[in-house]
């Protein structure tokens, strides 16, 4: 693993406690993307039964929708609860205004060659996993404004379930994937600049609190997988796991004024159809700061 503090229940050689919190993850987890909605009527001013139903399914299962009726074309929705929650610092990737993303089809200018800027479907990732080690996304938020005309859904899967998944085919796919070397996103440069230089870091890593985080894409172009045969049998159960393991894969599309907050789950998006009088638009917003639990007995 590395020098992090984790859980009890992520030590690969203490399997009772891994196997008392397997079993509570699995018998928790929603059956449907809609077992995660949470109404509120005001975000600027969340009551705290609000906040104690959201905290609940972030607790739980590292995700959560919040329904506002509110559909300004404003991200002031997202960014009002995410302070609630104490996410504050922003990343300030390509394409962002001041941290917030507008994710919309955009044709022409430098979004144009970036796949969440098109129509096309993305493949399964978490957020950020091209960044510095030191600047990965904890949590993000996607808050829809207006849904695609047709398609456009996204898959969510908690990442605490894939770990499940690898350690229970194989512990050591697990250390494999937590090797500090193991997955390198080459440069990104554009007409001979360096936009973003190399990125080499693990799949699992464990924060300063010991909280699981995942960083990860089923691409395979511009993925550099180390080369070790525990590597690849690795990689592989990851990408059949995602792709075809439909039990812990919550499907949907987000309407006016919802959204997903969550300590950056995996995720994808299929492909969806344009209406031009009212294009697809969705805020997204990527934090440094994770989530906090509130829910110690059950997760420590």
């Amino acid at each position: 693993m590395n020098a992090s503090p984790i859980f009890e229940h992520f030590d690969l050689n203490n399997e009772p406690a891994y196997a008392q919190w397997r079993e509570w993850k699995i018998a928790a987890y929603p059956k449907q993307l809609s077992d995660l909605i949470v109404e509120i009527d005001h975000p600027d001013r969340l009551s705290a039964s609000e906040k104690a139903a959201l905290q609940l399914h972030l607790d739980r299962h590292n995700m959560v929708i919040y329904r506002s009726l509110d559909v300004a074309e404003s991200p002031k929705i997202p960014l009002q609860i995410c302070a609630r929650f104490g996410l504050k610092t922003l990343d300030g990737n390509i394409g962002a205004d001041q941290g917030v993303t507008s994710i919309e089809v955009k044709a022409t200018g430098r979004h144009g060659r970036y796949i969440p800027y098109t129509s096309n479907k993305l493949s399964w990732h978490t957020d950020g996993y091209y960044n510095r080690l030191d600047k990965q996304i904890r949590a993000m938020v996607l808050h829809c404004v207006r849904p695609a005309k047709m398609g456009g859904e996204n898959d969510l899967i908690d990442p605490e379930m894939a770990y499940i998944y690898l350690r229970d085919l194989d512990p050591e796919f697990i250390t494999a994937l937590s090797q500090a070397d193991v997955m390198t996103i080459p440069a990104n440069e554009l007409e001979g600049k360096v936009l973003r230089s190399e990125q080499t870091g693990p799949v699992f890593s464990f924060d300063a609190q010991g909280y699981l985080h995942m960083r990860y894409s089923a691409r395979k172009r511009n993925i550099i997988w180390k080369d070790a045969p525990k590597v690849t049998e690795a990689a592989v159960a990851l990408a059949g796991f995602c792709e075809q393991d439909a039990r812990w894969r919550l499907s949907g599309a987000l309407a006016p004024g919802e959204g997903l907050i969550c300590n950056n789950v995996l995720h994808n998006r299929r492909a969806f159809e344009e209406d031009e009088a009212e294009p697809r638009l969705l805020y997204r917003l990527r934090y440094y700061e994770r989530i906090q639990t509130q829910d110690h007995i059950l997760r420590a």
